[in-house]
């Protein structure tokens, strides 16, 4: 845990996906929150359940959203770690594998082209999802279908399109290994599938057949992890060559008799899930929203874990003992010294773990906002999340007229977000550019109370510190 957090440069509250996943939390726990950005968050929240989780363990235990996040997070480590502990000492019987395909899992990377890393610095539902997969895929390896079918439907619960992913990856396995499982299998499919086409007709999903227009399509322009026909060759080459690895180091496995039929289950696993991409991609080219809302790019990560399982252990074991001790131990020095430079070096300034959102002058003007009326609208830099660690909707609990990263990402899940989106970044246009007057007329087109800004303006300024500035719009 230690090491992984400092590969992914520390424990973060509030960062990333957070300015998503802590505004919908608030919202399941108070309605009236965000009653204009509250068309925004609900396009994928209505899709989810873990809101409502999340927000009756605060209702029921009393605990802040920030522990509530720090354990998610290491409940989530603490279940891939102990999923690669019953992976390991099932695909091989040396101890030193086990330590190889740990020491490799805590160096954060990102998958090409996907949008998804191996797993994120910051509680994520789709980690810990991932965290019951790796699970899953340890009872499948131990002949415990039941198991693995059940924590698929756990997952389910807290990010259903990895649940989907980990479904494909056990059931193909489990239709290969055993025959008597392939009739079950196939029923569980129709019935998803029936469940999906309802969904699609008088459900949630109700009119997402519909092909993405220019409009919706700019709004997620930015997204190139959706579109794989416009991936570069290298991309290509990288994915795929995760599944050429592990199907490479199966066949060495094969040849040296420590392969078992599960093994061979779980690569054919992972081979469905390469064909379900492929076979998708379509539609996707197409731009039929709901494939493109699906992610399935996002199936190369759970193909990264089968590869980063076989390869080392067909390397490792392969090894007399003293030369596997050496590679672990050249695997967890790369692991700790990389960590090392990034939290000493590259980002110094960061804590191993912030369980709160750091004191700045970004969260100093943050906290004044929050202090407002829930009602308030607030005009920032579109870029405020990244340039300033946190998004308006999380530091101050308060709607923003543009957040770019975060609301190009839920574009993808509806039009009317989309629209909203390119409406609202044509209008702000160039926001180190914009005047007193510039800023008026976009309070009186949007409601505005408020503009945060590092520039000086002829406004009336309600409050000031050593960076910001903020001005009353009416």
């Amino acid at each position: 845990m230690v090491l992984a957090t400092a590969n992914g440069a520390g424990y973060r509250y509030g960062v990333s996906d957070q300015a998503f996943y802590i505004p919908v939390v608030s919202r399941a726990l108070d309605a009236g929150l965000f009653p204009r950005d509250g068309v925004l968050i609900d396009a994928e929240g209505r899709l989810m359940v873990m809101d409502e989780i999340l927000a009756a363990l605060v209702r029921t235990t009393g605990v802040s959203l920030e522990v509530l996040f720090l354990t998610g997070y290491l409940i989530s480590l603490g279940l891939v770690w102990a999923g690669l502990v019953l992976i390991g000492t099932r695909v091989s019987r040396s101890p030193r594998v086990v330590a190889a395909i740990a020491a490799a899992f805590t160096m954060r990377h990102r998958i090409p082209r996907t949008s998804a890393n191996s797993f994120e610095p910051y509680f994520h539902p789709r980690v810990l999802a991932f965290g019951l997969g790796t699970l899953a895929v340890a009872a499948l390896l131990r002949r415990h279908p039941r198991t693995a079918i059940a924590l698929v439907g756990v997952c389910a619960l807290v990010h259903v399109s990895t649940a989907l992913w980990f479904a494909v990856l056990i059931g193909a396995a489990l239709a290969v290994r055993d025959r008597r499982w392939r009739r079950p299998i196939g029923v569980g499919a129709v019935a998803a599938l029936l469940v999906l086409a309802g969904a699609v007709a008088a459900g949630p999903l109700q009119g997402s057949l519909a092909a993405m227009d220019d409009v919706w399509l700019q709004a997620v322009a930015s997204k190139d992890s959706l579109f794989a026909t416009a991936w570069p060759v290298w991309a290509w080459l990288a994915n795929l060559g995760l599944l050429g690895a592990v199907w490479l180091a199966h066949r060495v496995r094969v040849r040296r008799g420590t392969a078992t039929a599960e093994d061979a289950a779980l690569v054919w696993g992972a081979s469905a899930l390469v064909a379900l991409f492929l076979a998708t991609l379509p539609l996707v080219a197409a731009g039929v929203s709901l494939a493109v809302q699906f992610q399935f790019p996002r199936v190369f990560w759970l193909v990264d874990l089968v590869a980063i399982v076989y390869v080392l252990a067909t390397l490792v074991e392969a090894r007399p003992p003293k030369a596997a001790l050496v590679a672990v131990v050249v695997l967890l020095g790369i692991s700790a010294g990389r960590g090392a430079y990034i939290m000493l070096i590259e980002q110094p300034e960061r804590a191993l773990f912030d369980l709160r959102i750091p004191d700045s002058p970004w969260q100093d003007a943050m906290r004044w906002m929050a202090a407002r009326p829930r009602h308030v609208h607030v005009l920032a830099d579109p870029g405020h999340a990244w340039k300033y660690g946190t998004s308006v909707r999380v530091a101050a609990g308060r709607d923003v007229l543009i957040e770019e990263v975060k609301d190009s990402a839920l574009a993808i899940y509806s039009r009317q977000v989309a629209v909203r989106f390119v409406d609202r970044v044509d209008a702000v246009g160039d926001f180190a550019a914009l005047t007193a007057d510039r800023a008026r007329d976009l309070a009186r087109r949007y409601g505005l109370d408020y503009l945060v800004t590092e520039a000086d303006l002829p406004l009336p300024a309600v409050y000031r510190n050593d960076r910001f500035r903020i001005y009353a719009l009416h």
